[in-house]
């Protein structure tokens, strides 16, 4: 069988959702089947390490896509013209889009549908070719992957979708992501937090990410609690970063508040498996790698009592209304004043994690690989 892979998004040193996904996944599928041709096709300068193995043929064609009318060039004239060279049976797509034009079965990955809950992360051109042709292709693939029921049901009921053509496939994490414990766990804690425990917020930092009722809560557990508890937000800058920066600035405890920008990989895990917990309050989350990371490196989580982190960490997390800072900050004082309830967290975590992998996940996929050449 002939495979073509959409891997726009495997940049080297640049890790996001799904970069990760692809390179995980396909690093293991092209391995385990080597009886398969694999054609990786990107809009940019290959690196040799994404060459896995010796059935991965790497193709670039242009434009480089930035903007949905270089996107629709992309997928809709330039995929199709690879497809037919290569005489590829199957496209698979681990972006949300596919192509319009082309008559080979298309495996498509969605990894969320947070334009429909919050259009405000993504500019308008970008928003409105998600609303205009997300619709169109869901109807065009022939198999649809997603990475929780909560995407799933999402799909069927905004889009009216047959639930036989989805196939829930759930993440796993990077392995730097473990316990630490000891003398490196204070060595982490003096360099980041003057020495002190913290709650640690671990994703794209910006005030669309509900970052200011994090800081109301913090603000709330401050002044109940009387502690030298810090607050540790650690990510890339994202939409509305300057916002944010405007309302840390005039907030009342911003000594006690740290920003961890651009941490790598390696570091960001020693200082979430440092932390005293780590609080995720999404308003929308399809799948919520943060809490995953968080159970892998036995640290409790508090998250969003929606979307789907009950899914993901069942009993292993505390939840709370994301709309209400005061609920959020219940939990943490919760959390805080029982160390019983902590420990408990973090042993249902460690059982929780066990359940994602990414060698079950490239399982899972390239058996929706196999039903979607199936037709």
């Amino acid at each position: 069988m002939v495979i073509a892979v959409n891997t726009r998004f495997l940049v080297k040193d640049e890790s996001d959702g799904h970069g990760d996904i692809i390179y995980e996944t396909f690093s293991r599928i092209t391995k385990l089947h080597p009886e398969h041709t694999f054609i990786f096709i990107s809009d940019r300068p290959w690196h040799d390490s994404f060459i896995f193995s010796k059935n991965v043929i790497p193709v670039i064609t242009g434009p480089h896509g930035r903007h949905p009318a270089q996107w629709y060039i992309w997928y809709n004239i330039k995929i199709p013209v690879v497809l037919k060279r290569y005489k590829a049976e199957v496209f698979v797509s681990p972006d949300g889009i596919c192509s319009l034009t082309t008559r080979i079965p298309q495996c498509l990955l969605i990894y969320d549908l947070a334009f429909l809950h919050d259009s405000s992360f993504l500019n308008r051109s970008h928003f409105l070719f998600y609303k205009k042709f997300t619709h169109r292709f869901i109807k065009k693939s022939t198999i649809i992957v997603t990475l929780s029921e909560f995407i799933k049901a999402g799909i069927i009921k905004q889009y009216k979708t047959d639930p036989g053509k989805i196939e829930v496939v759930y993440g796993g994490v990077n392995e730097n992501f473990r316990p630490v414990i000891g003398e490196e766990k204070e060595n982490v804690k003096a360099k980041y937090a003057d020495g002190t425990e913290y709650f640690i917020y671990t994703g794209e930092i910006g005030s669309n990410k509900n970052l200011l009722n994090l800081l109301k809560a913090f603000s709330a557990f401050k002044k109940r609690q009387k502690s030298n508890m810090q607050l540790l937000i650690a990510g890339k800058p994202g939409w509305k970063y300057e916002e944010f920066l405007e309302n840390l600035r005039l907030f009342r405890f911003k000594e006690e508040v740290k920003l961890l920008e651009f941490l790598s990989l390696g570091e960001l895990a020693k200082v979430t498996a440092s932390s005293y917990a780590v609080v995720y309050p999404l308003l929308s989350e399809g799948f919520g790698k943060q809490t995953l990371q968080a159970m892998k490196s036995g640290v409790p989580v508090i998250t969003s009592a929606n979307s789907a982190m009950s899914e993901i960490c069942c009993d292993a997390a505390l939840y709370a209304d994301p709309v209400n800072y005061k609920d959020i900050a219940i939990q943490m004082m919760l959390l805080f004043k029982d160390e019983n309830l902590r420990k408990t967290l973090i042993e249902k975590a460690k059982i929780q994690g066990e359940k994602y992998n990414w060698d079950l996940m490239a399982g899972l996929f390239w058996k929706a690989i196999e039903r979607t050449k199936a037709g």
